[in-house]
C-alpha cells in the first residue's frame, strides 16, 4: 500500500502538508480510497491546531481492499462520515447505535493520522457508505456529515409536521431541503430578512426574521407553533424569543458544536414540556437512509470549491471562520 499526502492541523493554525504511510497489505475489511472530494465541516476548525489529519467527509473511489470484504469492490464509489468504527458486541452496537459505542473510533478521537483532507485513506468496509449514481462526488462530500447530522434530527419526523430551522448556512440550507421533501411545513427563523429569497427556493414556507422583534409578534408571524426546532447558528438563539412559538412537548436539537454551555429558561421547558434533544451524528443505518433520500428527491448542497493544497485548504477554513462560504466547501485534489 503506498503512502498518501494528508493535511494536519499545526499549532500555528496553518493546516500542513504531510505524509501517512500504511502497511503494505490490507487486512480484514481494510479498504483503501482514493480521495476525489471532501467536505469542509465547522467542527474542522475546532482541530486546526491540533497534531491530526483533518477532514471527515469524505468521499471516494476504491483503489484496493483487503482479504474479508464482502460487498465493495475496486471502484465503487464510497464515502465516510464522523465514525468510521465500533466494537460491533455492545449492546449499542447490537441495538443500532454504533456512534455511543464505548469503543467508537471517531474523528479526532481516533485514526488521529488519516483523514478526509488528504489523497486517501484506509477504513473498514463497515464504515463506508456507497454513493448513489445520481450524487456527484462534490455534491456527496457536505452530505457524509452535514447532510447526515440533520438528517438524524428529521428522520422520525412526520408529513405536516412544523419543522423550525433556525439559520440558513451549511447545515441549514440542508435541513430545510429534506424537511420540505419529508412533508413539513418549514418555517425558518433567521436574524434578518436578507436570506428570506433564498430559503424560500430551498423549500421553506415561512420565513421569520428575529432581529428587534417582539416575542408576541413573532408567534403571530410565524402561525404554525414548531414541533420541533433544528438549531443550526454558531452562536445561541434568544431562548425567550423562541420558545413563545414552541408547540406543547415540541423537541429542540441544537445541532452546531459548541464548548460552551447550554443556557435557556427553566419554567417555559416545564410548563410546555419542551424537550432539548442531545444528536451527536447519524448511525451507519440513518447514514445510508439519507444518501438515499438526497438522491431520490435530488436534495443537493450549494457548494464552493477549493484546491486541495495547503493554500486552498487555508483559504476555504478561513472563509469558512468569518461566514464567508455559502454554504459548504469543498476541497477537490489536484
Amino acid at each position: 500500500m503506498p503512502s498518501f499526502t494528508v493535511f494536519k492541523g499545526a499549532k500555528d493554525g496553518v493546516p500542513k502538508k504531510s505524509t501517512t504511510q500504511k502497511p503494505d497489505q490490507l487486512v480484514g475489511d481494510q479498504v483503501y480510497v482514493r480521495v476525489t472530494a471532501s467536505g469542509v465541516c465547522g467542527t474542522d476548525l475546532h482541530f486546526l491546531t491540533h497534531d491530526m489529519v483533518l477532514g471527515h467527509e469524505g468521499v471516494g473511489v476504491v483503489d484496493a481492499v483487503g482479504p474479508d470484504t464482502k460487498y465493495l469492490k475496486k471502484g465503487d464509489r464510497v464515502g465516510w462520515g464522523y465514525a468510521t468504527d465500533s466494537c460491533g458486541h455492545c449492546d449499542e452496537c447490537i441495538s443500532g447505535e454504533e456512534i455511543f459505542c464505548p469503543q467508537r473510533a471517531m474523528y479526532s478521537e481516533a485514526n488521529l493520522d488519516q483523514g478526509s483532507f488528504s489523497s486517501g485513506a484506509v477504513w473498514r468496509e463497515a464504515f463506508l457508505h456507497r454513493i448513489p449514481d445520481a450524487i456527484s462526488d462534490e455534491a456527496a462530500a457536505p452530505l457524509q456529515c452535514g447532510g447526515a447530522t440533520v438528517f438524524t434530527a428529521l428522520y422520525d419526523v412526520k408529513p405536516n409536521e412544523v419543522v423550525g430551522i433556525m439559520g440558513v448556512g451549511g447545515l441549514g440550507h440542508l435541513a430545510i431541503q429534506f424537511a420540505a421533501k419529508m412533508g413539513c411545513r418549514v418555517v425558518v427563523l433567521s436574524g434578518t430578512d436578507s436570506k428570506r429569497t433564498q430559503a424560500l427556493e430551498l423549500g421553506a414556507h415561512r420565513f421569520v426574521a428575529m432581529k428587534d422583534a417582539d416575542p408576541r409578534e413573532l408567534v403571530e408571524k410565524s402561525l404554525w407553533p414548531l414541533s420541533r426546532l433544528l438549531v443550526t447558528t454558531s452562536a445561541q438563539p434568544a431562548w425567550d424569543s423562541i420558545l413563545p412559538m414552541m408547540a406543547p412537548r415540541s423537541r429542540i436539537y441544537p445541532l452546531s458544536v459548541s464548548s460552551g454551555n447550554l443556557v435557556i429558561p427553566y419554567m417555559p421547558l416545564i410548563d410546555k414540556g419542551i424537550a432539548v434533544q442531545g444528536s451527536l451524528v447519524a448511525t451507519r443505518s440513518v447514514h445510508r437512509q439519507m444518501l438515499a433520500f438526497a438522491a431520490m428527491h435530488k436534495i443537493r448542497p450549494v457548494i464552493q470549491t477549493f484546491p486541495m493544497t495547503e493554500e486552498g485548504i487555508k483559504e476555504a477554513l478561513d472563509r469558512l471562520d468569518k461566514g464567508q462560504v455559502q454554504y459548504r466547501a469543498v476541497l477537490v485534489p489536484q
